[in-house]
């Protein structure tokens, strides 16, 4: 027989695994079953240990069983069903697409330079909204959001993104649309790998950020959208400036512009006095010079107002357009936030602080208790050499030495007379 290699799934059933090594089996469905053998010499790189009730997918070939006459297939591969068998439709989906070019850059559509609104594909209720919402507040509050709710896992949720995708084109005001959802199994991102979703996304005419899953989940959707981003969050990042960084450079213009009229009318006042100091005709020439000189001294004052007043008026214009989009209410809060958490930091350091006070008292008075200034008080005093060492016994002294004793309020210095040892 001269038939190809078979791929065959089904549930394990007679398994047996006598002392050749070899392994007998049956494949089975709800419809058939199938005789199986997979020699030892092929079997030693199964990765897991199958059992009776195991479902498998095995790469086999047809042979013939002599000694009973019968038909049964010989193994060469095994691996458990479900990932193994979605992880290849992956690859052969991938490969089928990528010579059909919808992976190809040339293809990718450019991210708009300004987006105004954008378009959410994913679910309303799951962290990822939250986060993309969240991330486009506090960047640059001024874009509007359209949300188009889907599922994102589950046998409906592929042809409900498909159908997000052509509303959100058929609806015409998003700028570019972000498609995702959060980290999950393969299974449960598995709509993102469907090959309706990859066309929907290649025949969309909005360009179209995939944010699937965490930084390490790579979809379909991810190599066929024209841009991916590794998070929902991170897709949020992507879509939208920096409205801090916007406004900064604005008023980084006012200033240079200002500056900028401040030094042009300088100039023109030195150009105004050097014509002054050149003009020393006598009489009427002089007169009438001096006449022309303040006609062209008031129209030049009048022009450079009225250029001032016009730049005034279109800073203002700017200003007034920036701070319809300022984040302001965002930072009151933040700051309310900032000065609940310095209340509660200020009411826990100073507990901290009376705690430490009541332990260093604590210390002080235990070190008070202890300390050889006490027992010194008592009566007692310590004797010391000449060289400052602490005299402990008879035998660290001789006749004829000079000592310090140490006592409460001072010091004595005496010479050694006699010596005698205690009997105890």
């Amino acid at each position: 027989m001269n038939l190809p290699l078979l791929w065959v799934e089904g549930e394990i059933s007679n398994f047996a695994r006598p002392g050749s090594g070899h392994w007998y089996l049956t494949l089975k469905d709800e419809q058939a079953q199938v005789r199986c053998a997979m020699f030892r010499n092929t079997n030693q790189r199964v990765s897991f240990t199958p059992a009776n009730g195991t479902q498998v997918l095995v790469r086999c070939r047809a042979g013939l069983y002599e000694g009973r006459g019968e038909y049964q297939l010989i193994i060469e591969h095994m691996e458990e069903a479900g990932f193994g068998a979605l992880q290849r439709r992956f690859d052969q989906l991938k490969a089928q697409l990528d010579s059909e070019g919808l992976f190809d850059p040339r293809h990718k559509k450019p991210m708009p330079s300004s987006v105004t609104q954008v378009g959410v594909i994913t679910s309303s209720t799951g962290a990822a909204i939250k986060d993309i919402l969240s991330v486009l507040q506090r960047r640059f509050p001024a874009i509007k959001v359209s949300i188009f709710p889907t599922t994102v896992q589950g046998d409906q949720a592929a042809d409900q993104i498909v159908e997000a995708i052509e509303i959100a084109n058929q609806h015409g005001h998003c700028d570019a649309l972000i498609v995702g959802r959060g980290g999950g199994s393969l299974e449960d991102l598995w709509p993102f790998n469907e090959e309706k979703v990859a066309r929907a996304i290649f025949n969309s005419q909005l360009p179209i950020i995939s944010a699937v899953g965490h930084e390490v989940d790579f979809t379909i959707a991810d190599l066929v959208a024209d841009l991916r981003a590794p998070t929902p969050s991170a897709a949020a990042e992507l879509i939208s400036p920096d409205g801090n960084e916007i406004l900064n450079q604005f008023f980084a213009l006012e200033a240079l512009l200002i500056e900028a009229l401040a030094r042009k009318i300088n100039e023109f006042g030195q150009q105004v006095a050097h014509l002054q100091k050149r003009l020393q005709h006598p009489g009427r020439k002089l007169q009438e010079q001096a006449q022309h000189l303040d006609h062209l001294d008031i129209r030049l004052g009048r022009a450079m107002l009225n250029k001032l007043q016009e730049q005034r008026y279109r800073s203002q214009s700017l200003r007034d357009n920036l701070l319809r989009c300022h984040p302001g209410q965002a930072i009151e809060r933040q700051k309310l936030v900032l000065i609940n958490i310095i209340k509660q930091l200020s009411k826990i350091v100073g507990q901290q602080i009376n705690d430490k006070r009541v332990k260093t008292a604590q210390a002080m008075h235990l070190l008070d208790t202890v300390s050889p200034l006490k027992t010194l008080a008592r009566g007692y005093s310590v004797i010391r050499n000449s060289e400052g060492a602490v005299i402990k016994t008879i035998d660290d002294i001789r006749r004829g030495d000079n000592l310090k004793g140490q006592v409460a309020d001072g010091e004595i210095s005496f010479a050694v007379t006699k010596t005698a040892k205690t009997k105890l």
